[in-house]
Order: C-alpha cells, then structure tokens, then sequence
C-alpha cells in the first residue's frame, strides 16, 4: 500500500485527547492535527519522536494533517487504526494468509451480530461463509513480541463474543491481528492489561474462531504485509505448526 500523495515528515510535540496532536512541520510551522488511535499508544507519543503525516485538503475537514507513522524503538510503526482493514484485503489477494485468498468476493464493513459490523465478509458458492474481524497491532514491551490490547477493550472483547457466535452458527470466523511494524517475530494477547479480553480470546478459540497475526513492513513510502508470525498462545499450538511463515518474518 503506497502513500499517495507522500507523508510528511514532522516532530511530534504531544498527543492528546486521544484524537489530536500537536506537530512541529519541517519549516518550524506548529500544526494540530487528528490522530486515527483511540488507543494508550503507550511507547508511540513521546515527544520529539519523528512523525509522518497525510494531508488532506477535504472543505469539510477540521484538521488537515493525520497522523500516520512514528518512528520508535529504532524502526517505521503505523498508528492509523484505519490501514488494517486495507492491508487485510492486499494479504488475502497475495494468500498470505491461510485459503481467504480463494473466496469470489469480499464485502468490507458489513452488519452482523449484536449491532456490530464485521471487517471483511467473505463469500462464495463453493465454500463456508466466513466473517473476519480485524484488529490493529502496534504494542512491544518486550523486544521481538507483538501485544494486543495495549488497554482495556470492552469492544473488542464483544467482538470476540460474536465472533464465536458466528462459528458455532456453523459460519467461519477469524480474528486477524495486523501488526503495523517489522520488528516483531511472535504475538500475543496483553492478558495482565485486559483480563476480561483475555478470557474473551480464550472463549473464543474453543467456539471455533481461527485465530491469525500478520506482520507488516512499514516505511514513509509504504505499508507492505509480509506474512504471518506465531502467536503464543497454548490453544493455537497446532496453528503455529501449520500456518505459512513468510520469508521477511
């Protein structure tokens, strides 16, 4: 995934108010723009970190600058919660995760469950349908080991929940975590952040909900994904034997 037009590079002053964010501009100019993250972002928002930003010249925007990338623990790491779902749809038209390559069509943001909207619909004659909830990655504490939540998530734990509902419906049901930066190798759920995700998660993997972490390369010119990285959690030691680890990972 290219940016079109490209970033602009820029030194993060604070982030705050979960949506906004204070920026100094290559040419001294102090912006304020919207960060896409309603996350802690916890090791993303220290001040002075480089930044990368979109621009958009929309009459109806507030802000016109949004924060894209940061640069952290000595590599690229994309904070737009909204690149997953696209990133998503270039993984599965490469294969680069499981057989959802192989499904005639694929409908984005559609209504399913208990008031909710499921990522990735995916259908066709010949197979199950299957619902695909995507989540955005960018938590590290401990070198190499990708994290997710990075706070609590009461939303993505009911999502969770729906998504079990849908397997034992007899649909398939995946959950794929997207992880916006290419220093991670291994995955896991932030149990001691989220308990009540932590559970959720569990539930999940023992209604049938397939479970999958696919790691990205992220650079100011592009978000490529790389293909998929083990996830360490007892329940899905079989996954880990199965799954295709791609060659970057």
């Amino acid at each position: 995934m290219l940016f079109n037009p490209p970033l602009i590079p820029a030194r993060l002053i604070s982030r705050y108010k979960r949506f906004l964010f204070d920026a100094e501009l290559e040419n001294g100019e102090i912006i304020t723009g919207s960060c896409p993250n309603t996350g802690s972002m916890q090791g993303l928002t220290a001040p002075g970190s480089r930044i990368w930003l979109s621009e958009h010249d929309g009459p109806k925007r507030k802000y016109r600058h949004v924060f894209e990338l940061i640069e952290a623990d000595s590599t690229t790491v994309g904070v737009n919660t909204a690149m997953p779902n696209r990133l998503v749809s270039e993984a599965i038209a490469l294969s680069q995760v499981s057989d959802l390559g192989d499904y005639t069509t694929v409908r984005r943001e559609q209504n399913y469950g208990r008031n909710s909207r499921i990522d990735l619909l995916l259908t066709d004659p010949l197979r199950t349908t299957t619902y695909v909830e995507v989540k955005n990655v960018h938590f590290m504490r401990q070198q190499g080991l990708a994290e997710f939540p990075d706070t609590v998530t009461a939303r993505g734990a009911k999502h969770l929940e729906e998504l079990g509902d849908m397997a034992e419906a007899g649909y398939r049901a995946v959950m794929l975590f997207v992880i916006q930066r290419h220093d991670c190798q291994r995955f896991r759920i932030c149990a001691d952040l989220d308990t009540a995700y932590a559970a959720a998660f569990g539930r999940a993997l023992k209604r049938g909900v397939e479970v999958y972490a696919l790691k990205c390369r992220v650079s100011p010119k592009e978000i490529t994904p790389t293909g998929l990285i083990p996830i360490d959690e007892p329940g899905i030691a079989a996954l880990n034997k199965s799954i295709k680890i791609s060659a970057e990972g």
